[in-house]
């Protein structure tokens, strides 16, 4: 029983003095200042705390831990473009007891006595800079403001972790006027391109062209050495089958009018009732005189050699005729 009431007297007196503020807890990353008849007299640490009561009174608490302010400057670049900037300052109170004493002291809004300081940082940083260079170089202006700020109010028990320009808002009419520019940049490397693209198609296209015109001609050469192979051994034979003296100019009037008129059995074979004749005199004049040349070399054709040898050069020369399939006019001298 007597051990109860020692222990009951103890609570009562523990109860007591906590309530007249003897005794007092503070949280952790928190400090508080101790004023003693209105002076400053110490620093009171997180834990368990001791005060006179009445003599001893807390002055206030500090906070320890890392705080952001977010400052909205609006200022003006080297190009005369208005710009909102918001730039988060991270800060905190210098963990000793003399840093605490200034933080409390000196500083009676903290808060707003750093964005006064960042306010005139960003103003005498931005000027010097145009649009391009604000957007190019933010790092830049981050750094220069917390270079400013760090050695500022580092007098005030405060320290700057770090500056950061977190954006960048020029007006409505300027973004547009950009991506306008971003997008005609785009547009005309997008025009070089289909330009380029073209161009290949272009090159790639006359290459094929050249490349199919040189076969081509290649082709038809062969063709026509052919035909003038072909046409030189009919000639050969038909002078064979002949007597002496028969030259072949006349060898070749007579293939060349055979050809004439085979040419003319086809198309009527092929149901053609439109033939293209030459129509001036001088050419007319030309055809007659082939045409009686070609007569009078049969006539002697006939008379000097046997009629079936004549058939077999005949049906010969035809083949490779037709074979050639050529309307134009080789000179007989090439083959005597």
């Amino acid at each position: 029983m007597p051990i109860i009431l020692i222990f009951k007297l103890l609570a009562g007196i523990f109860g007591v003095l906590f309530t007249l503020g003897l005794f007092f807890i503070v949280k952790q990353k928190t400090a508080v200042i101790i004023e003693r008849f209105g002076k400053f007299n110490r620093v009171a640490q997180a834990g368990f705390n001791l005060k006179i009561p009445i003599i001893d009174q807390k002055a206030g608490t500090v906070n320890l831990r890392v705080m952001e302010l977010p400052v909205d400057v609006e200022t003006k670049t080297l190009d005369d473009v208005f710009v909102r900037m918001i730039v988060s300052v991270q800060y905190y109170v210098v963990e000793t007891d003399e840093g605490i004493r200034q933080s409390f002291y000196k500083f009676d809004n903290p808060a707003r006595q750093i964005q006064s300081y960042v306010f005139d940082s960003i103003r005498s940083e931005v000027p010097k800079l145009t649009l391009d260079e604000v957007f190019a170089e933010k790092d830049k202006i981050a750094h220069a403001v917390q270079k400013e700020l760090s050695s500022t109010i580092a007098d005030y028990g405060y320290s700057i972790v770090k500056a950061l320009v977190t954006d960048i808002d020029p007006d409505a009419k300027v973004k547009h006027s950009m991506n306008e520019i971003n997008a005609a940049k785009r547009m005309k490397e997008a025009a070089k391109e289909y330009a380029e693209a073209d161009k290949i198609k272009v090159v790639a296209a006359a290459e094929a062209e050249a490349t199919s015109k040189k076969l081509q001609g290649e082709g038809i050469a062969a063709q026509r050495v052919a035909i003038a192979n072909g046409l030189k051994d009919s000639v050969e034979e038909v002078r064979g089958a002949m007597e002496e003296g028969v030259t072949g100019r006349e060898v070749m009037n007579m293939l060349f009018m055979t050809q004439h008129y085979d040419t003319i059995s086809r198309l009527a074979e092929e149901g053609v009732n439109t033939i293209f004749m030459p129509y001036s005199p001088s050419t007319v004049g030309d055809l007659q005189t082939q045409i009686q040349s070609s007569l009078l070399s049969a006539d002697t054709i006939t008379k000097a050699t046997n009629v079936n040898d004549i058939a077999v050069a005949t049906k010969k020369s035809k083949k490779a005729r037709r074979a050639s399939d050529i309307d134009g006019s080789v000179s007989s001298e090439d083959f005597e």
